[in-house]
């Protein structure tokens, strides 16, 4: 029989929403979480029976909501975006901010590193996109006056040639040429604003969802529309997992899981009421969720500042 996700723990973690959750490749023990409350955490995984992970650093800085964030692949620096319009390159062992990134004129949503860790890009409601290097130095905008909307998501796609890929407010996706600052093409579909992106990975596959509810499955190579999936509601993350053929959306009102082999639903999570305040009535929308590169440990991040721990069983 198929492996079930089952809550395994609830970690009062935050005092704001849980905003971003991100792992290191090198070592699935560590994780770190941003949050509204202007603080990233770095986590340690024990798995000790009454505690599964412990809060190892603090990292204070920022000066407003914590948007995104990743950790480098040895989990040594962290990278993080904030509405307070600037990026911070975090150094854990010392727990200090190494560099500032200034350059935006609004709120920074999405942040992201190049695989061999080289350069950073960051999503900005300035309607633009920038490329840095590791000091802080800005080596390139992209941006297209015409048809310009906030950036929500930024990812780099790995290959001869670099590509960034990005979401928008205005419901489009775009496929940007690094070496020429050029467009190579858009991917329109979406009826409303767009939230997340994410990368298969192997690199083939996007996803993208947002305020219309539907997952949009596109295959990067042919730069096309393969299949919609239907959630039902608004959608604030997406995540492959690392070693299953299954795609994880949370939204508004719960956490789908599908196989995209079959596309069958697999799993519709939600909170139960042991797991909730009693005097909230209400869902708790899960707005960030991360899988731990082994595929043991799926994490959810919700607006009660509350990390959410699922396993297979």
């Amino acid at each position: 029989m198929e492996k079930k996700l089952t809550l395994n723990s609830s970690i009062s973690a935050h005092s704001g929403w849980v905003t971003s959750i991100s792992t290191a490749l090198n070592d699935f023990k560590i994780f770190a979480t941003g949050s509204r409350d202007f603080l990233i955490f770095i986590w340690e995984i024990t798995q000790n029976k009454n505690f599964f992970a412990i809060i190892k650093k603090r990292l204070q800085g920022h000066s407003h909501f914590i948007s995104d964030l990743v950790l480098s692949p040895d989990g040594k620096f962290c990278i993080s975006s904030s509405w307070d319009t600037t990026l911070r390159l975090w150094d854990l062992n010392t727990c200090k901010t190494v560099r500032r990134f200034l350059g935006h004129k609004k709120d920074i949503l999405s942040v992201a590193l190049s695989s061999d860790n080289r350069l950073i890009i960051s999503g900005s409601r300035d309607n633009t996109i920038k490329l840095w290097n590791t000091l802080g130095e800005c080596k390139d905008t992209f941006f297209e006056p015409k048809n310009s909307s906030w950036v929500s998501c930024v990812k780099f796609l790995p290959g001869e040639e670099p590509l960034i890929l990005s979401s928008y407010w205005d419901g489009l996706i775009k496929l940007w040429k690094v070496s020429t600052n050029q467009i190579k093409s858009k991917l329109p579909g979406h009826k409303g604003y767009i939230n997340c992106l994410a990368v298969s990975p192997d690199g083939s596959l996007c996803a993208s969802g947002g305020k219309d509810g539907t997952v949009m499955l596109w295959d990067l190579q042919e730069e096309k529309h393969l299949y919609s999936l239907e959630s039902g509601d608004i959608i604030t993350s997406l995540c492959f997992s690392p070693n299953r053929y299954w795609l994880c959306a949370s939204t508004h009102s719960g956490i789908k899981v599908w196989d995209l082999e079959t596309k069958d639903l697999l799993e519709d999570l939600k909170l139960n009421k042991s797991d909730l305040n009693q005097e909230i009535k209400k869902d708790i929308p899960c707005i960030s969720t991360k899988w731990t590169i082994d595929g043991s440990f799926f994490f959810t991040g919700h607006i009660d500042g509350k990390l959410r721990i699922w396993s297979l069983k």
